[in-house]
């Protein structure tokens, strides 16, 4: 790989465990990510707008990501009302690529090479070191974790079918992004009766600019992809899980543990072996 599809990697993973840990530093979080949505949806509309309609058979597949992309937001949310971003983060990233794995073993009837085999048993591992011993992660953030990374990969596979029914895969994720924009604010709405965003107010701003954040990471992981291969770059977007424990001691005052390093460490090996 080049040095730009590393460096672009490496700069999607520090942004998206960067706006994990703006989420996580919300007083309201709930509010906070209903805010950052915001921001997708301002960019996402002139797409929708100048990209022809997708095709028919793939707005099943729409309706359906997005619904599951605002399940996704709300259970984050709960997770980390619960655990910190150093405990809470990488049992989410890390159970994405195991449980897609895992899932192709079982429902595809798929085999495991030496590299996956691998990879599951250090992810695995990672995990259950972050969630025993002392200062481990409650059992209420753990699981909302591992039910956030089984609703990722859960759209991951969805969009992975609907992407190619669209007929435009740009379509796609712009009517994604416009249906998950709507959808949020409304569940916001129904969970707690109104939502207030004062345009005037510097924290409303703050929050749009961390939306912003998360799309510059996503357009970061898009552009590697278009110059690298797929398997190494999701690989190294998996390192997030590092920049996840440092951003939380650094800025959060999380307590950094040797058996939390290790443990992370772990965790991003393991991913980085099922992403190849």
């Amino acid at each position: 790989m080049s040095a730009a599809v590393v460096g672009l990697a490496l700069f999607a993973a520090i942004l998206h465990a960067g706006w994990n840990a703006f989420l996580r530093t919300g007083t309201d979080r709930l509010w906070t990510i209903t805010v950052m949505s915001f921001a997708g949806t301002v960019v996402a509309l002139p797409f929708a707008l100048a990209y022809p309609m997708p095709a028919s058979p793939a707005w099943l597949y729409i309706v359906l990501s997005a619904c599951l992309q605002v399940g996704y937001s709300v259970v984050l949310v709960a997770a980390y009302r619960y655990g910190e971003l150093g405990q809470v983060y990488p049992i989410v990233r890390g159970s994405v690529p195991l449980l897609v794995t895992l899932g192709g073993q079982m429902l595809a009837g798929e085999r495991l090479g030496v590299s996956q085999t691998l990879g599951v048993l250090l992810v695995a591992t990672g995990i259950i070191s972050l969630s025993s011993g002392e200062g481990r992660a409650g059992a209420s953030s753990i699981l909302l974790a591992l039910a956030t990374g089984a609703i990722i990969a859960s759209y991951a596979t969805v969009d992975a079918v609907g992407v190619r029914l669209a007929g435009h895969s740009g379509a796609y994720t712009a009517w994604v992004l416009l249906l998950y924009g709507l959808l949020l604010p409304i569940t916001f709405m129904l969970m707690r009766g109104r939502l207030v965003v004062d345009l005037r107010s510097p924290e409303t701003w703050k929050t749009l600019a961390g939306g912003i954040v998360a799309l510059v990471g996503y357009a970061a992981v898009v552009a590697a992809f278009a110059l690298g291969p797929a398997g190494p770059i999701t690989a190294l977007r998996e390192t997030s899980v590092v920049f996840a424990v440092l951003i939380g001691w650094l800025l959060l005052g999380e307590r950094l543990t040797l058996r939390r390093v290790i443990a992370c460490a772990v965790v991003a090996a393991g991913a980085i072996c099922l992403g190849y």
